[in-house]
């Protein structure tokens, strides 16, 4: 038996999962005393760091009484559950991290239904035990009853349970008794996590995720599942089509720390990162030269969303990105496919087109903010749902469970909010001083409810949601009351205009901002589209008149964030993303074509 540990960190958005690889890191003093570091070690990518939440998983190992702990990093939202489903395949263990105030979540209860479907072992973690109102017992018990309803073997119900704290670094099996440091976890891990087995054979990894170097290229990352990979050796690679392709292990890494060591061979059980292969993808298996046998493919979970990104063709285009073409949009797209497994993108019939479908409106946003940062400049539609038949030809859509955690006084407006959008309540609870709420709702009566529901509430609204099923279509599902205000002219907008419509309705572009025709630059207090002239100056006299001379006063404009402006636009409109400004647009920016458009269409 081998000394190794492969160990997975799953848990619902923000309960701590980074936190405690951080003390975990810290615990096994891989850092010198010289050494300084920020928190959130492994949030390594400014999109992770300002939102604080892990997109990526990542994979970091230590050592502790002798036993070399591989630790996987995953994401906690349902939305990038592409990520959850390959990299546990690595892991012969998880540890399951629950709030001690929130207890098990929507996403707890999806990224656990994977583990336990693979059958790996979990060591429990009661987290935040430090909170006001926590409630560590009763979260046990929950955990247990949804382990239980998941199916859960008698071995994986038998788990051990920690309490403790990352933020303050501290574990211990009794809340009460706080301890001095996380050691009790990592001794939870050795004792109750089997070591990885050796399994003697021909040599076969499966790709599991991917790492890019300037230097070398690609490198694949996987663990072995049998035998023992060498440097310098011949190998089969096994594609998804069934093609095998000669191909030759120039390096081998394993995970030391934060870095990677180079060896000469890693045997069975253990994770690594094998570079000088060629053409691989997810999935791939790398197996003998002489006698290849394919891994079973990774299965990921399919879409629910889509929606037409093209390039930017609005008369601002080109002003602030670097990469601007269909050529540069295709290539971008299909580069992030190869690692963003839950993503698949379609060609339309229209050259500078691409039907990109995704998990969710976050797992789409990351994407579109990941290609703003890097100098791209494209227009994405609406996000549609997708529908699919049952054997009947009636037509079928996806269901989420929403999760929604507000104060008591409320409750009703967020009831009312969610089943005017077709929204079932199926549990009402009191939580601590909250309202606990849980519904069935179409993914398509999410589009645009946050907004709805954190107004409502002025901001102290919890919502989490996850796919649950496909079921009959529900029906019609009112969209947006009111209309856009769209700018006539191109050019920068007067302070005495934006003063003097105020009453038409509420802006997003402040005075002095310059703005092209067909651009969307407010929400008009009536159902239509009313499109006006913000270019037009005060007509100046050499008269003075204390009354009409008074300063303007005007509103703050409407922020947007990238994810409100997804969900806020209409089918008619694109969303105008570039490196530093997002912008909301008709389609057809000549008011006449839209006229003519719309009487087509009627």
């Amino acid at each position: 038996m081998q000394n190794i540990r492969n160990i997975a960190i799953i848990a619902h958005v923000d309960h701590g999962k980074t936190t405690l690889v951080d003390k975990i890191i810290h615990a096994s003093k891989l850092f010198g005393e010289h050494q300084q570091f920020d928190d959130l070690i492994l949030d390594n990518n400014d999109l992770e760091r300002e939102r604080g939440i892990t997109i990526v998983s990542k994979n970091v190992s230590v050592r502790y009484k002798d036993v070399k702990i591989n630790i996987i990093d995953t994401p906690g939202h349902a939305d990038f559950g592409g990520e959850v489903e390959r990299v546990l395949k690595m892991a012969d263990g998880v540890l399951l991290l629950v709030d001690a105030f929130e207890g098990a979540m929507p996403q707890t209860r999806f990224v656990l239904s994977k583990a336990i479907d693979l059958g790996l072992k979990p060591i429990v973690v009661v987290n935040k035990v430090d909170k006001e109102n926590c409630r560590p017992e009763e979260v046990h018990e929950q955990v247990f009853d949804l382990m239980f309803n998941l199916g859960a073997t008698e071995d994986q119900l038998d788990f051990v349970t920690l309490y403790g704290s990352s933020k303050q670094g501290w574990m211990s099996t009794d809340w009460k008794q706080k301890t001095e440091d996380i050691t009790p976890l990592l001794d939870a891990v050795i004792a109750s996590i089997p070591p990885a087995p050796f399994i003697d054979g021909t040599p076969q990894m499966q790709v599991t995720s991917l790492d890019y170097s300037a230097f070398v290229g690609r490198i694949a990352i996987g663990r072995v599942h049998r035998g023992t990979l060498k440097e310098g050796a011949n190998m089969s690679l096994m594609k998804a089509d069934g093609t095998i392709k000669k191909v030759k292990i120039k390096d081998l890494q394993v995970f030391e720390g934060l870095g990677k060591a180079k060896v000469s061979e890693v045997s069975a059980g253990e994770i690594c990162a094998v570079t000088g292969i060629e053409g691989f993808d997810i999935g791939d298996t790398i197996a003998d030269a002489e006698n290849p046998e394919a891994l079973s493919r990774i299965s990921i979970d399919e879409p629910t969303m889509n929606m037409l990104f093209t390039i930017n063709n609005s008369p601002f285009f080109g002003k602030e990105g670097k990469f601007v073409t269909s050529r540069h949009l295709r290539d971008r797209l299909n580069k992030e496919t190869e690692k963003n497994l839950a993503l698949r993108v379609q060609e339309t019939d229209r050259e500078d087109s691409f039907l990109v479908y995704g998990r969710g409106i976050l797992h789409l946003s990351v994407l579109i903010e990941t290609m703003r940062r890097e100098g791209y400049e494209l227009q994405v539609g609406q996000p549609q749902v997708l529908y699919k038949e049952d054997e009947n030809g009636d037509r079928l859509e996806p269901i989420e469970h929403l999760v929604v955690d507000v104060p008591e006084e409320t409750a009703g407006k967020v009831i009312e909010l969610v089943t005017m959008r077709k929204g079932e309540l199926t549990i009402m609870e009191p939580k601590g001083d909250l309202q606990h709420l849980e519904f069935n709702i179409p993914s398509r009566g999410l589009i645009g409810l946050r907004n709805n529901v954190l107004t409502a509430t002025a901001g102290e609204a919890i919502m989490n949601h996850r796919f649950q099923s496909y079921e009959p279509y529900k029906g019609t599902i009112p969209g947006r009351i009111s209309g856009s205000l769209i700018s006539m002219e191109a050019g920068a907008a007067t302070a005495y205009t934006l003063d003097k419509m105020q009453d038409r309705g509420e802006f997003f572009i402040d005075p002095g901002e310059e703005v092209y025709g067909g651009q969307v630059i407010g929400e008009h207090t009536r159902p239509n589209d009313l499109t006006i002239n913000l270019q037009k100056g005060k007509k100046l006299t050499n008269m003075r008149a204390s009354g009409s001379d008074e300063n303007v006063k005007i509103q703050p404009k409407r922020q947007f964030s990238l994810e409100d402006a997804m969900e806020y636009i209409q089918k008619d409109e694109y969303l105008e993303v570039t490196p530093k400004s997002i912008r909301m647009r008709k389609i057809l920016l000549d008011e006449n074509e839209r006229l003519r458009f719309a009487k087509k269409a009627d």
